[in-house]
């Protein structure tokens, strides 16, 4: 194995090679896929001198720990968290040096459920549909991180951007998610979709990478029965029989056959893959333009 490649030493309890997915496979069954907090993804590039599309690491919860062979520029974004190198501070929402043979540690997080580890040259494993994305659903892309393994980096991009530090946001008291309603709305009634405006909702600990699931009231149905599998897109807001919506996230299903109730924009589902279990979540639903 080339010296440009780091070793495993504490894989954490979820670490994933990702980069921007690989968008334009739904009709295959793959979704997208890619980094659940993008913003974070291409800010960890940005310092240490990367395009956007470079693969990164994507943490969860606990961190991790790896040796690397050579001395590389590292950043690390997204959760907040203690940063080591040799178990000597190091800054996070920075760029820094990691001389080569030396053990880097990304801790727990403070706030926040997923970080994002970018080095100088990106994660260099073999793409699959032009992404070197972990899907957890499909499978597509390489096995999440185990102690020992070894992987590839890539050839350093340039210098990294004259930038001291990224301001990193603390954690956030309750998360507010616009929900632009249909295409089953009808699918509620009129006090559903009030519970849904007004429900008492918190994140689930059984959220993952292909949906954030949520506790709270269920939404009060208005006909029996399931729809015929229809196309599932990101940000779809799904509600299983047990009325409780499902926010589905990058590796989520391409079709299902629950109604979505709504859609939640993009923009908004890098804070939903931060917010961490018992997070107080509130829907703020509106009927698109045109309906």
């Amino acid at each position: 194995m080339t010296d440009s490649a780091f070793a495993v030493v504490r894989a954490g309890a979820l670490t994933t090679v990702q980069d921007l997915g690989r968008a334009g496979h739904a009709h295959l069954g793959v979704p997208r896929s890619g980094a659940l907090d993008l913003p974070a993804h291409r800010l960890a590039n940005r310092l240490v001198g990367n395009p956007e599309r470079a693969a990164t690491l994507e943490t969860t919860l606990t961190g991790c720990a790896l040796r690397v062979r050579r001395a590389v520029t590292a950043a690390v974004t997204g959760a907040a968290c203690a940063v080591t190198v040799d178990g000597r501070p190091a800054p996070w929402g920075a760029a820094f040096r990691v001389p080569a043979g030396a053990v880097l540690e990304v801790g727990p997080a403070i706030h926040g459920v997923r970080g994002y580890l970018a080095f100088g040259g990106g994660i260099d494993v073999e793409p699959v549909l032009g992404s070197r994305a972990t899907d957890l659903l499909s499978g597509l892309g390489p096995a999440p991180l185990a102690d020992g393994a070894v992987l590839r980096l890539g050839a350093a991009h340039g210098p990294p951007p004259a930038v001291d530090a990224a301001a990193g946001a603390g954690p956030a008291p309750e998360l507010v998610l616009p929900v632009l309603l249909g295409p089953r709305d009808d699918w509620f009634t009129a006090r559903g979709l009030r519970t849904l405006a007004t429900g008492d909702f918190r994140v689930s600990a059984a959220s993952n990478r292909i949906g954030l699931r949520t506790e709270g009231p269920a939404l009060e149905r208005a006909r029996d029965g399931e729809l015929p599998s229809e196309g599932m897109v990101l940000g779809a807001l799904q509600v299983p029989p047990a009325g409780r919506p499902v926010l589905f996230l990058a590796d989520h299903p391409t079709t299902g056959g629950y109604p979505v109730v709504g859609v939640v924009p993009e923009p908004w589902l890098a804070a939903a893959a931060q917010a961490v279990p018992g997070t107080p979540l509130r829907f703020v639903p509106r009927r698109p333009y045109g309906r």
